[in-house]
């Protein structure tokens, strides 16, 4: 993300980042991780190659009954739980600001819970998930184009798979919705100072270990994504697009389906606000065609989220999120995995509060509410869960 929200987000964590070196390429919406890669960083032998990273515990509780907030393994757990929530660790040599011939890599690997999340194997905190592993280089041809080859985020969504990189402790439920990291190639191109153009082509959901709507096993998916930002920094938006032709999503229907998603999100930082305050959205549009084997009936989702967070003081900060989901055929989320999503309409609300309070150090606080018809895994139509959790970042 910018500067300035990455600074946002450092007060909160106690230490500021710049999304790593300047000249890498653009990051995908889910890149806030770089919101947590601090600059605190340890330097290896090799010039230029930094190791980052951060210890995730905290607790869950499900009041009556679970409801599955959405791509954690960790949060489907009925009434309470401790949890080592991720030990995260990234390897990186980016690109520096030169336009030349050059080359970098990046990896990033979860180790506990979540990483059971993100596989779909929830084997508490043995679990180990390899988000990225991918080498960048740059072609230096026009204004640079910087080519990723790897496993590699998904350019399309706005929450990122680490916790402490979000506005809440727990995902939305528009991260049911976005593209896992898959392998492939992404290549990005500065247009101009402020417009960057993404593109690339990878295997889908199939080969990742997320859990996404086009879990293919043999199809391919195509991406393209703008991201814009503004002279002052304080402004960011990108809309990307996924076409996945054919394949098996996975679910038990049909194979040979087709599934298209337009993702589009924004964030604005109010100048007068001092950089205290930041304003988003996210918007998620899927249609995925001949799902049911025998009628070969389509689905489709839509997902919209408000998000606002505030920091009063140099210890406390407020988050919330208001978010909608709508589908025709919620069992077939259902059989995506996600257990929460029984409804066709369902309404969330978040709140977390942010407390940092040792250099390194920030704890949070989250209540938690959803809404619509059997969002629980005892069909209530009201689940309400609070959640805590300490982060320490190196």
């Amino acid at each position: 993300m910018n500067k300035l929200i990455c600074g946002l987000f450092g007060v909160t964590l106690t230490v500021s980042t710049a999304l790593a070196d300047a000249g890498a390429p653009a990051p995908s919406a889910k890149d806030l991780s770089r919101a947590v890669e601090k600059i605190n960083y340890v330097e290896t032998d090799v010039t230029g190659v930094k190791l980052s990273g951060y210890v995730d515990v905290g607790y869950i509780y499900n009041f009556g009954a679970a409801a599955r907030t959405h791509g954690h393994a960790t949060d489907s757990n009925s009434f309470g739980n401790f949890n080592v929530n991720a030990v995260k660790l990234t390897l990186e040599k980016a690109l520096t600001e030169e336009n030349k011939l050059q080359a970098g890599f990046r990896t990033d690997l979860f180790l506990g819970q979540d990483a059971g999340g993100f596989t779909g194997n929830d084997h508490g905190a043995s679990s180990l998930y390899l988000q990225q592993g991918y080498v960048i280089f740059r072609l230096p041809y026009g204004n640079g184009i910087d080519v990723q080859l790897g496993q590699i985020n998904s350019i399309l969504g706005f929450e990122a798979d680490e916790r402490p990189a979000n506005l809440n402790i727990t995902l939305g439920a528009n991260s049911v919705f976005d593209p896992g990291p898959s392998p492939g190639v992404l290549i990005t191109y500065p247009l101009t100072e402020h417009i960057k153009l993404l593109a690339g082509v990878n295997n889908g959901n199939g080969l990742s270990v997320n859990e996404g709507i086009d879990r293919s096993n043999d199809g391919y998916a195509f991406d393209l994504g703008v991201n814009w930002g503004n002279a002052g920094g304080n402004v960011e938006s990108q809309i990307a697009v996924q076409y996945a032709p054919w394949g098996d999503t996975g679910s038990g229907s049909a194979d040979d389906v087709s599934a298209v998603g337009v993702n589009w999100w924004g964030t604005w930082a109010p100048k007068f606000t001092n950089d205290r305050l930041l304003l988003a959205f996210n918007t998620s549009l899927w249609n995925v065609e001949r799902v049911d084997r025998i009628t070969g009936d389509s689905v489709t989702f839509v997902t919209a989220a408000l998000y606002a967070k505030y920091q009063f003081t140099d210890l406390l900060s407020l988050a919330g999120r208001v978010e909608y989901t709508h589908t025709n055929n919620a069992d077939f989320v259902y059989d995506l995995g996600d257990r929460s999503l029984r409804s066709d309409d369902l309404y969330s609300f978040t709140l977390t509060a942010g407390f940092n309070v040792v250099e390194n150090l920030v704890l949070r606080a989250e209540y938690r509410i959803d809404v619509g018809n059997n969002v629980s895994y005892h069909d209530n139509d009201v689940a309400h869960s609070v959640a805590v959790e300490a982060v320490y970042t190196f």
